[in-house]
C-alpha cells in the first residue's frame, strides 16, 4: 500500500440492526490501486460493511471517508443518519457498486442500462454519454449486445454489463458485493477475467467474495471478518499461506 490519500477509509464502523450488532468497530483502509478482498463467512457482516461504503445502509457509529472527505453524520434517536444530501449524493458519485443480482433496469436495453446514471444523475451529455457506454462495453466483452434487454442475457453478460455501468461513471473506487454467487459455474470465469483486467489497470476495488483462489491471486490486500470483527489482515500471501487465526484456518480448510 503507497502514501496517498485513501480512496476509501473507515473508522470504528459500528451497525446495528435493532439489537444485533452486526458490525463491531471496523476499520480499514484501501488506498488508490489497491485491491481489498473481504472474506468470511455467512453473517460474518461483509456485505453490510460494503454498503455502509456508499450509505446504502446507515452506520450506527464510526466514520466513513472517500478520498479524504468524511461523510456528515448526525446523531439521531435510531443512530446516524447523513447531515448534507448534497455532499452525499457527490461523493457517492465517486463511488461505483456491483450487486449479487446485478440491477439492471429490465425494461431499458444494454445501452439504456449504462447511460442512464451519467445522463440523468452526472447531467453528461446524451452524445458523450452513449460514447463513453460503448467504450466499456467493448471493454467488458458486449460490443455487439448494446441494443440487447437484459431477460435476453445469461447471467454473466448482465453482470458483465453491470460492471460497465459501474465504469461509465469512472468511478474513484469500485464495490463488488460477491458479484459472482448468482452465476451459473460455467459463467463464473468470463466476469472474474473482466476483474482481473480491472485490477491489473489498478483499478481501487473492494471486492467481497467467496473465489478463494480468486482473491489470493488479484488482491493486494486481504481482509477476513468473524462476526462483525477484522479478526485477521494482510497480504494474500500470508493469510492464505501461513493464516495466524484458528478461525481462518477452519474457513480456508473448509471451503477447499
Amino acid at each position: 500500500m503507497n502514501d496517498a490519500t485513501p480512496a476509501v477509509e473507515i473508522r470504528d464502523l459500528h451497525k446495528h440492526f435493532g439489537r444485533l450488532e452486526v458490525l463491531k468497530g471496523i476499520s480499514l483502509t484501501a488506498r488508490p490501486g489497491d485491491v481489498v478482498a473481504v472474506i468470511g463467512g455467512s453473517g460474518s457482516g461483509k456485505s453490510t460493511m460494503l454498503r455502509c461504503i456508499n450509505m446504502l445502509e446507515t452506520p450506527s457509529a464510526g466514520e466513513i471517508a472517500i478520498h479524504g472527505e468524511a461523510y456528515a453524520m448526525r446523531r439521531t434517536r435510531g443512530g446516524l443518519e447523513p447531515a448534507d444530501r448534497k455532499q452525499l449524493q457527490r461523493i457517492r458519485a465517486q463511488l461505483g457498486m456491483v450487486f449479487q443480482n446485478f440491477n439492471l433496469w429490465p425494461h431499458r436495453t444494454v445501452l439504456g442500462n449504462v447511460i442512464e446514471v451519467p445522463v440523468q444523475v452526472l447531467g453528461m451529455p446524451r452524445d458523450e454519454a452513449v460514447a463513453r457506454a460503448r467504450q466499456v462495453l467493448d471493454r467488458v466483452g458486449l460490443a455487439e449486445k448494446e441494443d440487447a434487454y437484459p431477460a435476453h442475457m445469461s447471467g454473466g453478460q448482465q453482470q458483465r454489463c453491470a460492471i460497465a455501468r459501474v465504469l461509465a461513471v469512472e468511478p474513484l473506487a469500485m464495490l463488488f458485493d460477491e458479484p459472482t454467487s448468482a452465476l451459473d459455474p460455467e459463467l463464473v470465469g468470463e466476469v472474474l477475467n473482466v476483474i482481473r483486467d480491472l485490477a491489473a489497470e489498478k483499478r481501487t476495488m473492494i471486492l467481497v467474495t467467496h473465489e478463494m483462489g480468486f482473491a489470493r491471486d488479484v488482491a493486494s490486500h486481504v481482509v477476513y471478518l468473524k462476526d462483525g470483527r477484522i479478526e485477521e489482515q494482510g497480504p494474500p500471501e500470508q493469510l492464505f499461506g501461513d493464516p495466524h487465526s484458528p478461525h481462518l484456518q477452519q474457513f480456508i480448510r473448509s471451503i477447499a
